[in-house]
C-alpha cells in the first residue's frame, strides 16, 4: 500500500507527465479543428456537385 502511495505522489510531482498531457490535449483540439474543417469542406463540395448535376440534367 505504501509503495502505491509513493508512486502516486511521484506521479503528481512529475512535471514531464503534466507537459505530455497538455501536449496531448492541444493535439486533440488541433485534430478536432481539422476534422471540422474537412467535414465543412465536404458538405460544401457535395452541395456544389449536386447543383452541377441538377443543371446538367435540366440541360440534357
Amino acid at each position: 500500500m505504501r509503495s502505491m502511495m509513493r508512486l502516486v505522489q511521484s506521479l503528481c510531482r512529475d512535471r514531464k507527465a503534466a507537459t505530455a498531457v497538455e501536449y496531448g490535449l492541444i493535439l486533440a483540439l488541433v485534430v478536432l479543428a481539422i476534422m471540422t474543417a474537412i467535414i465543412q469542406l465536404g458538405t460544401t463540395t457535395t452541395g456544389m456537385w449536386n447543383n452541377v448535376s441538377t443543371k446538367v440534367q435540366q440541360a440534357g
